[in-house]
């Protein structure tokens, strides 16, 4: 049976709705006609990732449906319906907005990292990754936003790839445990006499927290250095950006103070978010 539009564009929103995040995602600060167009983008990446992480299949199996994603997706791009809700909306979105298709290949080849690369040499390597699983979703939104220019796009990475450190700050003993993948740089392990047993057993003693303090320092001031493409951006676009900066900056501030037990994930709260606004707006 075909699939409408209109059920695909309301099966990506429920994708987005369903599924916590730190940050804003198709947030009511977006304007209204943007909103859908981020949840089909964040719909056909959750789906991807559900691939590489959710339930028992093998690693081989992962990369075989990933191939498949990524064979729809080629499909969608050359004009063909392919009866998938993600993909009937992101045919829809791609010819309405002329997004770079590469995009959404890279966040794919991302995804194929998670299956296959499972500990990164040094900073340099995560940074390479996060090129591939974060910096395609901020250009595809400049692109939404028709904001793009090379400084922007240079910003944007910097936040995105921000972004996903503090994710793997908040995640540490659950990648480690669950997937067998630590996304932190080994030499900087190395350097604060950081082990696996560390991450395995939840040992947070005085080399634990200082190697996590350094990390969250070289997260914050990467952050900092995306941080202007908030004002560069105007309306309400703007501040969402500022928004989201905030937020990651915040979740730093709590990792930070996380003195007993670095392991525990904060997430934003109530006032948390007021204070994250405040300072979006002001």
């Amino acid at each position: 049976m075909s699939i409408s539009l209109t059920e695909s564009y309301q099966y990506c929103g429920e994708r987005v709705s369903n599924h916590y995040e730190n940050f804003p995602v198709a947030s009511l600060l977006l304007p209204k006609h943007l909103r859908p167009p981020v949840s089909v983008v964040y719909a056909f990446a959750r789906v991807a990732d559900d691939f590489a992480d959710e339930g028992d299949l093998s690693d081989q199996e992962r990369l075989v449906a990933l191939t498949e994603h990524r064979h729809k997706l080629q499909a969608c791009a050359r004009g063909e319906r392919v009866n998938d809700p993600v993909f009937v909306a992101l045919g829809d979105v791609i010819k309405q907005w002329n997004l770079p298709v590469i995009l959404f290949d890279d966040l794919i080849t991302a995804f194929e990292m998670d299956v296959t690369k499972k500990r990164f040499a040094n900073h340099g390597e995560v940074l390479h990754y996060c090129r591939y699983s974060a910096n395609p979703v901020g250009r595809l939104l400049l692109h939404l936003f028709n904001e793009v220019s090379p400084d922007n796009l240079k910003l944007s990475d910097r936040i995105c790839s921000a972004l996903q450190i503090i994710n793997f700050l908040q995640d540490i003993q659950q990648d480690f445990v669950e997937n067998n993948r630590i996304y932190l740089p080994l030499v900087d392990m190395a350097r604060f006499s950081v082990t696996e047993q560390h991450l395995a057993n939840r040992i947070s003693d005085d080399k634990m927290r200082a190697f996590i303090q350094s990390e969250i320092k070289r997260t914050r001031d990467l952050m900092l250095s995306g941080q202007p493409l908030g004002n560069r951006l105007k309306g309400r676009v703007g501040i969402e950006i500022r928004a989201v900066v905030q937020g990651g900056l915040r979740i730093l501030d709590k990792l930070e103070n996380q003195k007993e037990d670095v392991f525990s994930r904060p997430r934003l709260g109530k006032i948390d978010w007021i204070i994250v606004m405040l300072r979006a707006l002001f």
